[in-house]
């Protein structure tokens, strides 16, 4: 019988494939990109480990069943409940509390990037780039008028960058572990920022960063920063997790 995201087939942990980030510094932000983006400023990340998909819900169901905690919205809906699509609508204290879970399953301390790391990651070594593969626009990848037409896809389903990190800028938004300031660059560490200590907007928003499948322009800049309040559930914000 195929396997429904709520029926897990096994009490075996499903943990995510992760993949090395070296240590690295790079150009974060941009200066032609929206005003948060800005002033353009070299930063130094540590090496750490990021999950080269986004959480799918075949993963967030072994979540749900080992903590009998309630679903996400659109749980249920077809257009959203593949296996392997990403897990959407989840709050960012849920995916706070699903990392908390993994780390408690695994002995190994799983979070979410900051997004100084995103960022890092989703530029894959190529300097100032606008997306994960360069400066070709968005329309220039394969079946990009077909795809995303009702929801997100499925994880890895086109290739990857070249960290090895799939869907980095597409599908669903990510939620960062920063609090969101949009002044944040002008006074930013230039060594593993975390974000400032709190959100100046009322009321106070997480970040955020990657691209939407519902939005006209399905692939986000690298460098492009969004953000929205930490308990909202939204149908194209999923997660993916980061590793020391």
């Amino acid at each position: 019988m195929p396997q429904t995201p709520t029926q897990p087939e096994s009490t075996v942990i499903i943990e995510p494939v992760l993949v090395p980030i070296p240590a690295c510094d790079f150009l974060m932000g941009s200066a032609e990109g929206q005003d948060c983006e800005r002033p353009l400023h070299r930063v130094q990340i540590d090496a750490f480990l990021l999950a080269t998909t986004q959480v799918t819900n075949e993963q967030y169901a072994q979540f749900l069943q080992s903590t009998s905690s309630v679903p996400p919205p659109l749980w249920n809906d077809s257009k959203f409940n593949h296996p392997q699509q990403p897990v959407v609508a989840v709050s960012w204290h849920e995916a706070v509390r699903y990392c908390e879970w993994l780390s408690a399953q695994t002995g190994r301390r799983f979070r979410l990037p900051t997004e100084a790391e995103w960022e890092c990651a989703a530029r894959g070594g190529l300097e100032q780039k606008q997306f994960p593969w360069g400066d070709d626009p968005p329309q220039s990848l394969p079946n990009y008028a077909t795809r995303w037409q009702t929801g997100s896809e499925p994880v890895a389903h086109y290739a990857p960058n070249a960290f090895g990190l799939y869907d980095i800028g597409d599908n669903v938004h990510e939620w960062c572990s920063d609090w969101y300031d949009p002044s944040y660059y002008a006074t930013s560490p230039d060594r593993n920022p975390k974000g400032p200590d709190q959100c100046p907007m009322k009321p106070a928003r997480k970040s955020s960063r990657g691209g939407s499948w519902r939005h006209h322009i399905k692939v986000a800049r690298c460098s492009a920063r969004s953000s929205i309040p930490p308990e909202f559930q939204y149908a194209d914000y999923g997660f993916r997790v980061a590793c020391d």
